[in-house]
C-alpha cells in the first residue's frame, strides 16, 4: 500500500538571497541552475516533453481545480511557494494523480522532491524519465 499520508516538506530559503538558491547552514548559496540537470537524457527528449508537458500542466489544473489554464503554467516558475503558489498538500495531491497515471511512485521521504517539483518542467523531465505507462 501507498502512504498518502506522508508530508511532503520543501524547504526553501528565504527570498532575501540573490542567488535563488537552496542552502544549509555553512553552505555556499548557489544558483539553482548549478542543480543536476537531464544530461543524461538522449537527444530530442526535450522535444517529445512537449506533448506530455502540456498533459502535466493539465493534471496539475484539474488536480487541484485550479484558476489557470494549463497553458498558463510557465515551464519553469516554481510550484511551490511562489509562482503557482502551491503548498505541500497540493504538492501531495499532485504526486498521488502521477502515481495513478503514470505508473511510479513519487515518495515523500525523496530527497530529491526540491529538484522534482521545483517547476513544470523539472517534473516533467522526472515523469518522462520514470514513467512506467
Amino acid at each position: 500500500g501507498i502512504d498518502y499520508h506522508a508530508h511532503f516538506s520543501i524547504n526553501q530559503a528565504g527570498s532575501d538571497q540573490p542567488s535563488g538558491g537552496w542552502t544549509s547552514a555553512g553552505e555556499t548559496p548557489h544558483p539553482m541552475s548549478s542543480l543536476p540537470s537531464s544530461d543524461t537524457q538522449p537527444a530530442g527528449m526535450h522535444l517529445a516533453n512537449g506533448a506530455l508537458q502540456s498533459e502535466v500542466a493539465a493534471l496539475i489544473v484539474t488536480a487541484l481545480n485550479l484558476d489557470v489554464k494549463p497553458a498558463e503554467i510557465t515551464p519553469d516558475s516554481p510550484l511551490y511557494g511562489e509562482g503557482l503558489g502551491l503548498d505541500s498538500i497540493d504538492i501531495l495531491e499532485i504526486a498521488l494523480e502521477v502515481s495513478k497515471r503514470y505508473g511510479f511512485q513519487l515518495r515523500a521521504d525523496n530527497d530529491d522532491n526540491v529538484r522534482i517539483f521545483r517547476s513544470l518542467s523539472s517534473l516533467t523531465d522526472h515523469i518522462a524519465a520514470q514513467r512506467t505507462q
